[in-house]
């Protein structure tokens, strides 16, 4: 979901046969390729995983290392943090870790969404 003043545009997505993780790269993926224009951005989201990546520079050790984690194995889900890694470049992202399941209204609204769209196995934009 993305907010500008009064505007909202909803993106919201289904992939069967995938990973928690995985879905909730695509969101922040799909939610900067949508942006038509480089701007500045705060993405909100739960995912400690996403946040932690880009804010405690495991994105840096990772490519460093060759896309491997510092047990040496590969890091999952690359092909989804170059491509994010390309958007975060593109706009000036504050990546915000929000507390999941705490009654955050916006985190309530996108957790909805994407129930929504994996109920129903449709991918909108």
């Amino acid at each position: 979901m993305l907010r500008f003043n009064k505007h909202e545009r909803v993106v919201s997505g289904y992939e069967p046969e995938t990973t928690n993780n995985r879905m909730e790269l695509r969101a922040a993926l799909e939610s900067l390729r949508a942006l038509k224009e480089a701007v500045r951005v705060s993405l909100h989201t739960d995912s400690a995983y996403l946040a932690r990546a880009f804010n405690d520079g495991w994105l840096d050790n990772w490519q460093r290392n060759g896309w491997r984690t510092a047990s040496k194995k590969p890091v999952e889900n690359r092909d989804l943090w170059e491509a994010l890694l390309e958007q975060a470049d593109r706009h000036k992202v504050t990546w915000v870790k929000v507390k999941g399941h705490a009654d955050d209204p916006l985190n309530n609204r996108v957790d909805e969404l994407a129930v929504d769209a994996m109920n129903n196995g449709r991918y909108s934009s």
